[in-house]
């Protein structure tokens, strides 16, 4: 029997973190909740959640600020559950590794079935069979299996969703496909996700892959359509 998936929720409003806690327990995931920013982080370094739950007003530091700090500890999927609805903060949540956002009120069920497709998509990618295990170019590598973006000796860290957009779009070279198409085969729940969020994550796949050295327009983008990957400008 396999073991109960653990989500962590950083959240300092009592009732609403609470609230969180029974309704995933019921659900039959294992749960703990931190208050703050700094206890979060420790948990985070103590048990490496499978998915972390997080509010972006805190007591001790900004969330944007922590969801930056999470991405560097573990690659576990970020729900952002917030009350700042602006399209600002929810570019800067998933440009700094979120990898979902929701707006109080909140409906439980969604919440639920957002974190239980999360962790469907890291266990069992729905990828069209053909796929190879491991992607390599030149210098260039990524490994299915055990979720590890290599240039050379180096290893590129990404979140889950940046991994899956990344390795999905390498594994179809010189194909194009439009921002549902991405949303489809990578998220698996279009509905739930906004075309910009496309949009964000290719800019961070970009920009990681410029600081690791990688020639970064090897991600095209082709104008009214969408994005394609040219194996013939990598490494």
């Amino acid at each position: 029997m396999n073991s109960p998936k653990t989500v962590l929720i950083i959240e300092d409003e009592q009732d609403i973190s609470r609230i969180v806690n029974d309704y995933l327990r019921v659900q039959g995931f294992s749960t703990f909740i931190t208050e703050n920013a700094g206890e979060g982080l420790q948990e985070v370094r103590n048990r490496q959640p499978d998915f972390i739950i997080l509010d972006l007003t805190l007591p001790d530091a900004d969330g944007i600020e922590v969801c930056r700090k999470l991405r560097t500890l573990t690659a576990a999927p970020i729900l952002i559950l917030s009350a700042r609805s602006s399209d600002t903060d929810k570019v800067l949540a998933l440009g700094f590794g979120a990898d979902d956002y929701m707006t109080k009120p909140f409906s439980l069920s969604e919440l639920v079935a957002r974190v239980q497709a999360h962790l469907r998509r890291i266990a069992d990618p729905k990828f069209p069979s053909a796929l190879q295990q491991r992607v390599q170019f030149g210098t260039f590598s990524i490994d299915r299996n055990a979720r590890r973006v290599m240039v050379g000796q180096q290893e590129i860290s990404l979140s889950a969703k940046e991994f899956d957009l990344l390795y999905f779009l390498a594994s179809n070279p010189n194909q194009v496909f439009t921002k549902s198409q991405l949303l489809d085969q990578v998220w698996g729940y279009s509905a739930y996700v906004e075309d910009n969020t496309i949009t964000v994550y290719i800019r961070r796949l970009r920009e990681k892959l410029e600081r690791a050295e990688v020639n970064s327009s090897y991600i095209k983008t082709v104008w009214g359509v969408g994005y394609k990957f040219n194996p013939d400008e990598t490494v």
